[in-house]
């Protein structure tokens, strides 16, 4: 982090100006370089990337750092949301019923999408609906600005000046003047929240009109998801996966061992699909993943939801896009229900589970909070002792156990 790397008298500034802010001052954040010089320096690498100085003017002109994205990085706490939680918040009634509506009203866009992409219509809404509530909301960032505070501040500044000349480049390409160009602190944009680099290497001009709007043309940002999905890899017509049942006696370390094997090999080891039906090509390859353990919600994860992940490498997210989907295509909530009164373990929980583990006779090597083969096979070994579905699970429920 920024803060970690400067020197004393930085840092010092940086103190100031954050006490002022709580104070109720109007605070400007502090550069580490000059904002003018920051900008001139920013000039060659635009004006290579083929950015017009005119454009560049338009965009920087009367720039000035953003003092609340620098606050937004160093807001990011470590993942501490149950997968449960985390679908809960986002994929609601209300929010299937919204993408049902947003299918009928973009019909014909979404039907053409599919023919000339392949991918799905439910799934490129519940992309839409994930990322910005269906256009509800977008990010209140002028994007080029966000970025040039980014860079200048030293924030991943090789990854966000790359971005940064990228979002000038379409800009100086008329696909959407600097005002308009609005984004997340971070630079992802428009319905469906792409990063300058991924708009220049997959957005479409769906509508025809000669710009990739994907802030104002819904037709645009739906096509340029589908590409998007499309080019890594989307498997036309195939899901993202399904809601399956673990039979009794299921041989977990096996299973671990497995990784990804055809649906044929799945089945052998007793899992089915939780609505009874069958599976539709036994020779789909597909990797198990139980987000809760042996007690919750299990799947087979197909190839499409690794193309999910493209656009967000989560296995939560992914979870809920295509969860989204079903529920926009009409399904329900999942058939086996989430284990009561489960909770995520951060850091320093995970460590104290390791060495009550460690206490109680199992080798997960020095406790550091990192769940490694050593922690999980000592989980595995410890819930078969004590009569649960060995799953190498590590949740709240483990730790309340173990501290009995």
């Amino acid at each position: 982090m920024i803060f970690s790397r400067g020197n004393a008298s930085l840092r010092r500034r940086l103190a100031a100006w954050f006490f002022a802010l709580l104070a109720g001052a109007s605070a400007t954040l502090p550069a580490q370089a000059n904002t003018a010089d920051f900008v001139r320096g920013l000039w060659p690498d635009a004006e290579r990337a083929g950015v017009s100085r005119q454009a560049f003017d338009a965009a920087l002109g009367n720039y000035k750092p953003i003092a609340q994205v620098m606050e937004l990085t160093k807001k990011q706490p470590e993942f501490s949301q149950t997968v449960q939680q985390y679908i809960d918040k986002r994929v609601t009634a209300a929010q299937a019923s919204k993408g049902q509506a947003m299918r009928n009203e973009w019909a014909q866009t979404l039907s053409g999408a599919q023919q000339r992409y392949g991918v799905q219509p439910e799934v490129v809404l519940a992309i839409w609906g994930m990322e910005t509530n269906f256009g509800g909301f977008m990010g209140g960032n002028n994007t080029i600005h966000a970025l040039a505070t980014l860079t200048q501040n030293g924030y991943r500044a090789d990854f966000f000046r790359k971005e940064l000349v990228t979002a000038l480049r379409i800009v100086s390409d008329g696909h959407i003047s600097p005002g308009a160009m609005v984004g997340s602190w971070a630079g992802a944009m428009g319905h469906t929240q792409f990063m300058p680099s991924s708009f220049m290497s997959y957005a479409v001009d769906y509508n025809g009109d000669g710009r990739k709007d994907i802030w104002n043309s819904v037709p645009d940002a739906l096509g340029s998801t589908a590409n998007y999905l499309k080019s890594f890899g989307w498997r036309p017509g195939e899901t993202w996966g399904y809601e399956v049942k673990i039979p009794s006696g299921f041989n977990f370390a096996a299973a671990r061992q497995m990784e990804r094997a055809p649906i044929s090999q799945w089945q052998a080891m007793g899992i089915t699909r939780v609505s009874g039906r069958a599976f539709p090509r036994a020779g789909d390859v597909g990797r198990l993943y139980m987000p809760a353990g042996a007690n919750g919600p299990a799947f087979l994860l197909l190839p499409n939801f690794d193309v999910i992940k493209r656009y967000n490498n989560s296995d939560s997210y992914a979870l809920a896009v295509g969860h989204l989907a079903d529920r926009i295509l009409g399904g329900g909530s999942f058939a086996t229900p989430w284990p009561a009164g489960d909770y995520a373990l951060n850091k320093a929980q995970r460590a104290e589970l390791q060495a009550l583990l460690s206490r109680a006779g199992y080798d997960v090597g020095t406790p550091d909070g990192v769940v490694g083969p050593k922690t999980r096979a000592a989980v595995m070994a410890y819930q078969s002792r004590v009569g649960l579905p060995p799953d190498g699970h590590v949740s709240g429920l483990l730790l309340e156990r173990l501290k009995r």
